[in-house]
């Protein structure tokens, strides 16, 4: 696996951490909001979605519908990879606290993909 350039400024920019309590909280919410959402089903969390559900569940609007058939035709993937990418787009959006997939999540599930795909090829 290639690691990325960085720039010199980058490293030394100060940024604000997220601490581990902020990320458990936002994680909390997260799942709270897929509890409310499956309440009235056997599913507990997105990763447990079929395929008729993620249908349902992680509807994309007609720009994030764009960039998944350009995800799905340049990085070849199978429906399978698709499905992943729609339930991690959806857990990246919960954890937002937003009601819809942006291109913003699915861009960063999509760029997941493409990280696991060369790590292990």
């Amino acid at each position: 696996m290639e690691a990325n350039n960085v720039n010199y400024h980058d490293l030394n920019e100060k940024k604000k951490v997220e601490s581990s309590s902020d990320i458990k909280k936002r994680v909390m919410a997260a799942h709270k909001i897929q509890q409310k959402r499956y309440k009235d089903s056997n599913i507990y969390f997105n990763s447990m979605l079929s395929a008729a559900l993620i249908d349902r569940y992680c509807k994309l609007n007609d720009e994030c519908a764009e960039m998944m058939q350009s995800a799905f035709d340049k990085l070849d993937l199978s429906a399978r990879a698709y499905h992943r990418i729609l339930k991690v787009a959806r857990t990246i959006a919960d954890l937002e606290g937003k009601a819809d997939i942006g291109e913003k999540h699915l861009a960063e599930a999509i760029q997941y993909r493409s990280l696991d795909r060369n790590y292990w090829d």
